[in-house]
């Protein structure tokens, strides 16, 4: 048996997160001491070594959760499919370092391979084509939607960086939009029900983030903040309508307090050094 701080030594892994990996029921410890404190077995450890591979691959912790808990599991078939994925993910970085290489050493390569949008460009295509009554309904027009179309052939490089940084790869980003597409009309009439709790939800998150803000000297890593952060996750996964934002949204909603403009209207709304503040806790729950 190992305790929690032999576990986190061994893994790299902060107490805090295997504390609130037992919270959520993702790794329970295998035994309390009769002074309640945490012990880890070996079957508890493999456990979190499937975890750490899954999330090595951007699988959100509820997604992990819900993978484990299945009856039929199969870890050996998991680890072939994590190597599968992992290989995968490794090429395309294998391909971006290349181009860097060439790039650094001043190599005039001009190759946007690694950015290339043309399948889900397709696929915007086919949507336009079959659901010819969806686009004019949502769109206004099929012209509209042309120059939709047109504007992302024209900022494709930027749109696939983006998309790249937010998803990891353009493969999940068309994946992900490939699927919205699917289910449009769904999404639509989904999100039609949300507006009518517009007002609800914008208060519910504004009163979280004056909570969270109330006493800027509190320490933004503590149990009480972190659990206001976690709150206001939630909030934004339950109203998101289903839709995958990309493992990379929640780095890009902290990268944005770093933005003058946002910092500013931050501040203003929730006390000088809130933006500042917003950022830590929220750095803190993703990544430690």
């Amino acid at each position: 048996m190992k305790t929690i701080s032999q576990v986190a030594e061994l893994t790299g892994i902060s107490t805090r997160t295997l504390q609130y990996y037992d919270e959520i029921g993702l790794l329970k410890p295998s035994e309390l001491t009769p002074s309640g404190y945490r012990l880890y077995s070996d079957e508890a450890l493999q456990k979190l070594q499937q975890i750490l591979f899954f999330k090595e691959l951007d699988f959100k912790l509820k997604e992990i959760n819900e993978i484990l808990q299945k009856p039929e599991f199969d870890k050996v078939e998991a680890f072939k499919k994590q190597k599968k994925l992992l290989c995968l993910k490794r090429d395309r970085i294998d391909k971006l370092i290349e181009l860097l290489d060439r790039l650094e050493k001043g190599e005039p390569c001009m190759s946007f391979k690694e950015f290339d949008l043309s399948e889900y460009i397709e696929a915007l295509e086919q949507f336009k084509n079959q659901k010819e009554d969806d686009v004019i309904k949502h769109w206004g027009s099929i012209e509209n939607f042309n120059q939709l179309i047109q504007k992302i052939k024209d900022d494709e490089s930027n749109v696939a960086k983006l998309a790249i940084k937010q998803f990891g790869s353009i493969e999940k980003y068309t994946e992900a939009m490939k699927y919205n597409l699917e289910h449009f009309s769904d999404l639509m009439e989904q999100s039609k029900e949300l507006a009518k709790n517009k007002d609800e939800i914008l208060q519910k998150s504004n009163d979280l983030y004056v909570k969270l803000t109330s006493d800027l000297i509190k320490d933004a890593t503590s149990r009480e903040i972190q659990d206001i952060v976690h709150e206001i996750v939630e909030l934004s996964n339950e109203n998101n309508l289903g839709i995958d934002m990309g493992d990379g949204f929640w780095d890009m909603v902290i990268e944005s307090y770093s933005h003058d403009t946002i910092r500013e209207i931050t501040d203003k709304k929730y006390g000088a050094g809130a933006s500042d503040y917003i950022k830590k806790a929220l750095q803190y729950y993703f990544h430690d």
